[in-house]
């Protein structure tokens, strides 16, 4: 196998980066990449810590993300685990990076920056979803935003019903936590047990 180990080889083989994939990169959210924030109801983050990196699903109502400024974005946590990885290594190295998926479009958007986490109380209520508040916000400072052309999302075809693949055909959560744990965990319990927590514990 040929393995790249310069930038140099990387550029002869890739080239330079065309006009258009470097005048969509700004330093501050324009009305247009606005208005893929505010439609995106997923984002996956990604953080790095002392432990390494981490890439974590975000999922919300539409929009959940608010644009505070032009360079501050802010995100609210939910419920959910409690393993808060992507928190404790905001904590620990700020760096982070958004992807914005928007349902039915193949543009997406990127969004690099610096972000820190907080429980202040007017804030997190500011983010109310059902009666519950958000258990805390995560403000992100932005370095660069730009959108990525639609190519993955068409290769991958990614919004076709036809293409969507049936859960049954895959394991399902109770079933990997059984093997995972060698039996600690009753799968078939948990699977049942999965919907009605999952109502009551969704914001």
């Amino acid at each position: 196998m040929s393995r790249i180990e310069s930038i140099e080889q990387l550029e002869t083989l890739y080239g330079v980066p065309g006009q258009t994939s470097l005048v969509k990169e700004l330093d501050h959210v324009i009305p247009e990449y606005a208005a893929l924030i505010e439609a995106s109801p997923f984002v996956a983050l990604a953080t790095s810590g002392p432990e390494g990196l981490d890439c974590s699903p975000r999922g919300d109502l539409a929009g959940f993300i608010r644009i505070h400024d032009e360079k501050t974005l802010m995100m609210p946590d939910r419920r959910g685990n409690n393993r808060a990885d992507s928190l404790r290594n905001i904590i620990r190295d700020p760096r982070v990076a958004l992807l914005f998926l928007v349902p039915g479009s193949g543009t997406t958007l990127r969004v690099n920056g610096n972000a820190h986490i907080t429980a202040d109380p007017d804030l997190c209520s500011s983010f109310t979803v059902e009666g519950k508040a958000a258990r805390s916000v995560t403000i992100v400072k932005i370095d660069s935003v730009y959108f990525q052309c639609a190519r993955a999302i068409h290769r991958s075809d990614l919004w076709n019903p036809e293409k969507h693949v049936d859960p049954k055909s895959l394991p399902t959560p109770g079933q990997i936590l059984e093997v995972a744990s060698r039996k600690a965990i009753d799968g078939d319990a948990y699977d049942i047990e999965w919907p009605e927590r999952a109502r009551k514990s969704m914001w």
